[in-house]
């Protein structure tokens, strides 16, 4: 059984199943994913792009699909009980499907574990009461694993393998229809409704400013897997601003980006592989924002920012993500080419922490032999 409850955890799912069966193709992988798990060969019972919320407030939203979900997949796992429980980041839902995977007997192995160095230290021990295995993404969750007595393998990020461009710079220029004589910003403003709805208008409206101080600027935005282009289309088309949308080709989208103006999340790694400057921004329901601030514990949002132990990149959280703040983090950066330039720098110093491609067959061999180990 695997779970991948939002679209990261989907394709990070389908790559290891993908590895899983060069190992041995006899393997069968059922569970929760979207497209990319079930092209790999998954027997997706729930589609994730149904699971895929954030936020305390958006959570209770949706309560009622998340929990026939979670009941489905614990009488599973007493009804089929598989030789092994995947589990991939979400760790709301995946915590707690460890509870009953361990009380049925099935081994868990966590891929892309929660993110304990940001809650309270006790989060790891629970960790390690519930699950078998941990394959980390991070250098630095190891020693808190270790620390609690869970085996643990830092397999490097799985992105060092799919952030990868299908065309050259130029080529996707070509392609998108865009000027090589003129910068580009990238407008990215995430694959959830919600996040669209918030943070887009406020990030189009930065742009005409940016238009309006920089003459040589041009805009694009990917439409990531799942989202409507009528969606986009009804605040890009109210707006005083020629953009590009780009169906899928997110990567090749990047390399033509001189900066971009991204939602919190995913994406934001991606964005540092490619050693893009950016501007971090992201919105919440205000009760979920007022619980997060008290509960979390890291000084950062994004990932890029928490590896770099400072703030490579600006963040503009809630209050903070208008307008007038987003046009001023992006005229700085697009001004200043000694700060362009070290930004740069340092984002490509994040990429060198992240270890070595090849994550998703490390974590498949972790699988293999943690089934093994059952028969």
């Amino acid at each position: 059984m695997i779970i991948a409850g939002e679209a990261s955890g989907d394709m990070y799912g389908a790559k290891l199943v993908e590895e899983a069966h060069r190992l041995d193709s006899s393997v069968r992988f059922f569970g929760i994913g979207g497209q990319a798990m079930r092209d790999a060969g998954v027997d997706t019972l729930v589609d994730s792009r149904e699971m895929a919320v954030m936020g305390i407030v958006e959570v209770v939203a949706h309560f009622g699909v998340i929990y026939r979900a979670f009941r489905l997949m614990e009488s599973l796992l007493k009804e089929r009980h598989p030789d092994l429980l995947i589990l991939i980041d979400y760790p709301g839902f995946n915590l707690r499907l460890a509870a009953k995977a361990k009380a049925a007997g099935v081994k868990v192995l966590y891929y892309i574990t929660p993110q304990v160095w940001a809650w309270h230290s006790s989060r790891a021990r629970k960790i390690a009461r519930l699950v078998d295995y941990a394959a980390v993404i991070l250098p630095f969750e190891v020693p808190i694993f270790e620390g609690v007595g869970l085996p643990v393998t830092f397999v490097g990020h799985p992105l060092l393998d799919m952030a990868v461009p299908t065309m050259t710079r130029g080529e996707a220029q070509k392609s998108f229809g865009l000027d090589p004589g003129r910068r580009v910003v990238g407008l990215f403003p995430g694959s959830r409704r919600r996040e669209i709805v918030s943070l887009l208008p406020v990030m189009l409206e930065a742009a005409e400013s940016l238009r309006e101080r920089f003459g040589d600027l041009q805009f694009i935005l990917p439409q990531a897997p799942g989202v409507e282009r009528g969606l986009l289309d009804s605040f890009i088309g109210s707006a005083d601003l020629d953009v590009t949308v780009v169906e899928g080709k997110s990567y090749d989208v990047i390399q033509t980006c001189d900066l971009i103006i991204a939602a919190s999340g995913t994406v934001t790694m991606e964005i540092a592989l490619f050693g893009v400057p950016m501007v971090i921004v992201y919105k919440v329901a205000p009760l979920t924002y007022a619980i997060g601030k008290r509960l979390v514990q890291v000084d950062h949002v994004g990932i890029c920012n928490i590896i770099a132990g400072e703030r490579v990149v600006p963040e503009l959280i809630q209050h903070e993500a208008e307008p007038a703040r987003i046009f001023a983090e992006t005229e700085r950066m697009l001004s200043d080419t000694r700060l362009y330039e070290a930004v740069r720098q340092k984002l490509l110093g994040v990429r060198a922490r992240l270890g070595q491609p090849g994550a998703p067959a490390r974590v498949a061999a972790i699988a293999m032999k943690l089934m093994a180990e059952g028969n």
